[in-house]
Parts: structure tokens; C-alpha cells; sequence
């Protein structure tokens, strides 16, 4: 079932629900700071394939779960930095690349793996790379389910 629902605070929901009244399936979720989610819920919480924009500019398409960014995804902040490839838990953790707002990559290649949001090796990860872009244009390209009609 869809509906969309307006929380005290001005945020607002619209899309699937479970029997439990919780977000499930897939909605957008409007801020009250006008950040927006659009993607696959679970329980209430961001899960599955999803974008979110932010009211910077910045915007983050892919996967996630439990509310957090975690699996592959492309992050762009506001001043065109972009990282590309693995998350976990709202973090850039596992292999990826980042790319500068002037296209370049830095010296040496700031491609390989990453805790905490910090390159700690450097290594090759092209396949990496190749997937995280693919899951975020699968996040883009979600559709709503059609409702059933009776015609």
C-alpha cells in the first residue's frame, strides 16, 4: 500500500508501508533541511538500493542498509570530490577510487583501500570501481511499483 505521511517536523514520507505502520519497500523520504531520499526501505530504515541528496549539493547513489551507506556506492561531495566503490557502515571502507573536482587522482593514485575514510594501500581496483558505478546508476534508475489496476 502507498501513502504519503507529513511528521511534525515538516519531513515527509511517501511510498510502500509494511502491516507494522513502518516504512517498507519503496518511498522518498523529504527532510525538513530538504535533504531527500529516494530508494528501498526496511523496517523504517534506508535499505537496499537508494540516492540521497543533500541540501549542499553533495549526493550519495547506492547501496545501503540499516539507514547507513554500506556496499557499493558513488559518493560526490558538494565541491566535486567523488569516491567510487565500497562502503560500510556510513563509511568509505574497502577498495575504491577518489577523484578530485579538477578530474584528477592524485600523486600516487588515490585508488586501493580505505578504513575510516583514509587510503591506507594503494592497489588497482578496476573491476571495484566498474560495480559501484553500476549499482549507483541501478539506484538511479529505480522505479516506483505500479499500483494494480482493474481495467
Amino acid at each position: 500500500m502507498q501513502s504519503t505521511f507529513r511528521y511534525p517536523d515538516g519531513s515527509e514520507y511517501t511510498g510502500e508501508w509494511n502491516n507494522d505502520g513502518e516504512r517498507h519497500g519503496f518511498g522518498q523520504f523529504l527532510f525538513s533541511d530538504q535533504a531527500k531520499y529516494r530508494g528501498q526501505f526496511e523496517h523504517g530504515l534506508f535499505s537496499g538500493l537508494g540516492c540521497i541528496t543533500y541540501p549542499d549539493g553533495s549526493k550519495y547513489d547506492g547501496e545501503l542498509s540499516q539507514g547507513r551507506y554500506n556496499g557499493l556506492g558513488v559518493f560526490i561531495r558538494c565541491d566535486g570530490m567523488k569516491y567510487e566503490g565500497q562502503l560500510q557502515n556510513g563509511l568509505i571502507c574497502g577498495l575504491g577510487l577518489l577523484t578530485f573536482a579538477d578530474g584528477s587522482h592524485g600523486l600516487p593514485r588515490n585508488e586501493g583501500y580505505f578504513e575510516n575514510n583514509k587510503l591506507v594501500r594503494h592497489e588497482k581496483c578496476p573491476d571495484i570501481i566498474r560495480k559501484a558505478i553500476i549499482c549507483a546508476e541501478k539506484a538511479k534508475n529505480q522505479q516506483p511499483p505500479q499500483e494494480n489496476r482493474n481495467t
